[in-house]
């Protein structure tokens, strides 16, 4: 199984290093060969496999891992690294666990942190809408049910009953107008041909109204 880390970390570990001075001690030899040039990182990959794990957590769960212990450990436990560092422990330059950890825990921070501030984001778009809701949407509500108030209106003026009513209505002012125009005739305050012409002409209106309002209540039966 191979180790996480970069492939310049681990084979950086495989040379012996080259004593600046050929007096160095054996002592100092050693040394310089068991301490490495840098600490292993993981790769890009790896540590965006990590975070996105950290990323589809609630700020909840984020929250437990930070307080549990349990929790903590067995999340960290989890992780494919982890489990890949297990198998290879003898291999030189792998971190210890402790190391690991502490990064993981400066990972979860940082996120918990992100997510506090998109949550304090969310709650003021959450009062931007409650806002909306009770202003322009109330407004918009009112106005929609005056322009339906109206609309019934205007379809009951329209309906037939309200038709024939109207109807009804116009022949009576006809005929009153009609019997007005004959008794000024009968008190000579109009001639015979203008008397005529216009009593002709609204008896002809009377006559159709009539009509159409007869035919209207036959369709309604």
């Amino acid at each position: 199984m191979q180790s996480w880390y970069p492939p310049s970390v681990v084979g950086s570990s495989s040379r012996p290093s080259t004593p600046t001075s050929s007096s160095a001690s054996p002592h100092q030899r050693a040394s310089d060969h068991h301490q490495p040039s840098s600490r292993g990182q993981p790769s890009p990959a790896e540590a965006a496999g990590i975070i996105a794990r950290l990323k589809d957590k609630s700020i909840e769960e984020l929250q437990r891992l930070l307080k549990d212990k349990e929790a903590y450990n067995a999340f960290f436990n989890s992780l494919d690294q982890v489990k890949t560092q297990n198998n290879v422990s003898s291999v030189a330059l792998v971190p210890t666990t402790s190391e690991l950890r502490d990064e993981l825990r400066k990972e979860t921070l940082q996120l918990a942190r992100e997510n506090l501030e998109k949550e304090q984001r969310i709650l003021e778009l959450r009062n931007q809408c409650t806002i909306i809701r009770t202003t322009e949407l109330a407004a918009a509500q009112d106005r929609l049910t005056d322009l339906e108030r109206q609309k019934d209106d205007i379809m009951r003026s329209y309906s037939p009953a309200a038709l024939l009513d109207k109807l009804q209505t116009s022949m009576a002012e006809l005929d009153q107008e009609s019997e007005e125009l004959h008794q000024k005739f009968l008190e000579k305050d109009i001639d015979l041909p203008t008397f005529v012409q216009k009593y002709k002409k609204l008896r002809t209106q009377y006559h159709k109204q009539a009509l159409l309002h007869l035919a209207g209540q036959t369709s309604l039966r």
